[in-house]
């Protein structure tokens, strides 16, 4: 059979699923014939890690006009057997067989303040729509958690049969870790991350300026590319005059496995995730975890993480202090982690993925 894999995503925080899952398809050899469509600079990576897939180019933009048009008629000339959109942003007048990956609600629910709210809030309906067409629509779905399947169930109204749960993995990084001397020999407690609202990052900043009552030498390191938001976080910082919060910018990979290897606790204040990857590649370098206890996160981390509740600043301040206060229960989450990680595999998620394909097709 001739599937087609919409990689459009390829390279992004979202795409490193759609990266994964083709890498280790490849690695299974299926007797079927795979398409990979992604966009011009992504050709020669999924080439690299997809030799004997025909990888074509796909420049199509989400959520546009040539998305609905230009990339439906580039899907319809392919023939494909079945589709598999790596994300809910599709042809929503497509008519072949489909499987979609539906990572999560979250944009359905939180507005973003680096956007016109007028124009964001009409964008905002329109997803609620698509999601709901296109979980109809698909012939299975695709999700990540327990938690996101059974949100998707209730939203939709679909058939929780037609949705499967394929747990994603994390790697640790290959890079040699790249000191950042700005905060060598310094006590410090991390995130890593995009800044928009639902991540919960004006919590966290609030639970560190309590920490560092008791902690004056403590720093905060929110690690990620600024933008908008990010600049509007620093802002209030600074306006409420709180110290020794580090704003990285971009980091390299090397950066930052050595962020994690050198962090106090790793701090996930999220209040809505469909996997939290990152909490599980800080486990992959002995970070001791520090959880909101929101959506799936308990699902996903298990014993692993110390819990708070994200909407209280006090009992986050009081969870993440105990993690760095205890170095019996910094070994005892570092150790927890270290013994779930093999729980999870891409390889794993890729041969169940396949199987789904199989049945859709039949």
């Amino acid at each position: 059979m001739k599937i087609v894999i919409d990689a459009r995503e390829s390279g992004t925080s979202t795409g490193r699923y759609i990266d994964k899952l083709i890498e280790n398809l490849h690695i299974l050899k299926p007797e079927h014939e795979f398409v990979i469509l992604t966009k011009s600079h992504r050709l020669d990576y999924v080439r690299q890690i997809a030799a004997e897939f025909t990888v074509v180019e796909s420049n199509f933009k989400e959520f546009t006009f040539a998305e609905q048009l230009g990339f439906k008629k580039q899907i319809e000339s392919l023939g494909a057997d079945l589709v598999h959109f790596g994300m809910v942003q599709q042809p929503v007048l497509y008519r072949g067989r489909v499987v979609t990956t539906m990572h999560d609600l979250t944009t359905v629910r939180f507005k973003n303040p680096a956007k016109n709210p007028i124009v964001y809030g009409i964008k905002q309906q329109v997803y609620k729509w698509v999601n709901k067409r296109v979980a109809h629509k698909s012939q299975a779905i695709l999700v990540a958690t327990q938690y996101v399947k059974d949100d998707v169930v209730k939203f939709t109204g679909i058939n929780p049969e037609k949705v499967t749960v394929t747990y994603e993995s994390a790697d640790p990084i290959m890079a040699a870790p790249e000191s950042m001397p700005n905060l060598e020999n310094k006590k410090f407690i991390m995130y890593l991350g995009r800044p928009t609202p639902h991540k919960n990052l004006e919590r966290l900043v609030q639970a560190f300026a309590i920490i560092k009552k008791s902690h004056p030498d403590m720093f905060l390191v929110l690690a990620g590319k600024k933008d908008f938001n990010y600049n509007r976080i620093e802002k209030s910082v600074q306006k409420a005059n709180i110290n020794d919060v580090i704003f990285t910018d971009f980091i390299s990979e090397g950066q930052l496995r050595w962020l994690y290897e050198n962090t106090a606790a790793y701090v996930f204040p999220s209040l809505s995730e469909g996997f939290g990857l990152p909490g599980l590649e800080a486990m992959a370098h002995k970070s001791p975890v520090v959880s909101s206890n929101a959506t799936c996160l308990p699902e996903v981390y298990r014993d692993a993480a110390l819990y708070f509740d994200p909407l209280s600043v006090d009992d986050m301040a009081a969870k993440i202090t105990e993690v760095i206060d205890s170095p019996a229960l910094r070994q005892k989450l570092i150790s927890a982690g270290t013994a779930l990680l093999p729980h999870y595999s891409w390889r794993k998620m890729a041969e169940e993925t396949l199987t789904v394909y199989e049945k859709t097709i039949v």
